[in-house]
């Protein structure tokens, strides 16, 4: 018998939510019964998609999708699991500078919070080479980028 964990916090800038980003959430879905994604707000970064249209790029990307939910956030991840009640974060990772630094994300989360734990889930191979950035430079660029982004999306 396999056993889920109750529910996970995906929690990121997504600006703009990516084929790697749902490939992540499609497999935390194996290890969790619901998943947050939770669009966070740097006050330090003025984003390239307003918070609205992040929100509307996920939505897209999540329909038919089961056990999905997505909120926008400003605080301290943990305190948002904590307003939650979620016990796990899952990040993605595409390479090892990606792991270097969520794995000291995560050694600092676990400081401040030792009830919460960091799943760290390495992309599969076919979307490692996709990054939020690439996707904006291209937009930039009025390049395709069809192929950066879930089937069906409109960005």
């Amino acid at each position: 018998m396999t056993h889920k964990m109750h529910k996970a916090l995906f929690p990121g800038s997504f600006d703009p939510f990516t084929a790697g980003h749902l490939n992540i959430l499609t497999r935390a879905l194996t290890m969790f019964d619901e998943v947050v994604v939770a669009v966070g707000i740097n006050q330090d970064k003025r984003g390239f998609f307003e918070m609205e249209k992040r929100i509307s790029i996920i939505e897209q990307a999540i329909a038919g999708l089961d056990g999905v939910s997505v909120i926008k956030y400003d605080n301290l991840t943990i305190d948002t699991c904590r307003e939650l009640g979620i016990r796990h974060i899952v990040r993605g990772v595409r390479n090892m500078i990606d792991f270097e630094t969520e794995r000291s994300i995560a050694d600092a989360n676990r400081r401040l919070a030792p009830e919460i734990e960091t799943i760290i889930i390495p992309t599969a191979q076919e979307f490692a080479h996709i990054s939020s950035s690439a996707v904006r430079d291209i937009l930039q660029h009025h390049g395709d980028y069809s192929a950066f982004i879930p089937e069906g999306v409109k960005l």
